[in-house]
């Protein structure tokens, strides 16, 4: 079965994550599925909480966008623990999308280097310095271990332009070509 992707709306995306054990059962298969889930959801992230699971793990697959942004080429990775350190620079706006906000994009104001330390697949540990549309990807999927998603980085006025789009994802009156779990409270249409 199919990884579902938990909806805007599902209490487990507003949870902080749990670091992740070494002896975590299943991870490979878990990581394998995680990558599966994005791929037909056609995104280049997705961190665990957007399929229920608050521990702290990421994948990624930046190079789909490589076309517009040279620093994503190639970019595979799996990040288990991950830390940022916001390195220097002025926040630059770009539009956001965000698999657990379907129909939903914003321009969202991120610094664009970073460093970012974190642990692979296999448990070894990697500390780097990434920089432009990459580092913006880290952000995103690293806020959803904190509980937070990029509409709590949009204003107060952006927020409120899009208050009936949140709704309508919380309470399930939406239609999405992945599949997806809605929040609990939600009644279908």
């Amino acid at each position: 079965m199919k990884l579902p992707i938990y909806l805007y709306g599902h209490p487990v995306l507003r949870n902080i994550s749990e670091p992740l054990a070494q002896d975590y059962q299943g991870l490979g298969d878990l990581i394998s599925r995680m990558f599966e889930a994005m791929y037909e959801s056609e995104g280049v992230g997705l961190a665990a909480p957007q399929i229920g699971l608050n521990i702290r793990l990421v994948v990624i697959d930046a190079d789909p966008v490589s076309d517009a942004f040279a620093d994503c080429a190639g970019k595979k990775m799996v990040l288990i623990n991950p830390e940022i350190e916001i390195l220097e620079g002025d926040k630059i706006s770009r539009s956001e999308g965000c698999l657990s906000l379907p129909g939903i994009s914003e321009n969202v104001p991120r610094v664009e280097h970073i460093r970012l330390k974190y642990l692979d697949e296999n448990f070894q540990a990697h500390d780097e310095e990434i920089s432009g549309f990459l580092a913006r990807i880290v952000q995103h999927e690293c806020d959803h271990l904190e509980g937070k998603m990029f509409i709590d980085h949009i204003s107060a006025i952006r927020k409120q332009l899009i208050r009936n789009k949140l709704a309508n994802i919380a309470s399930g009156k939406i239609r999405v070509d992945y599949p997806v779990k809605f929040a609990p409270t939600a009644r279908r249409k």
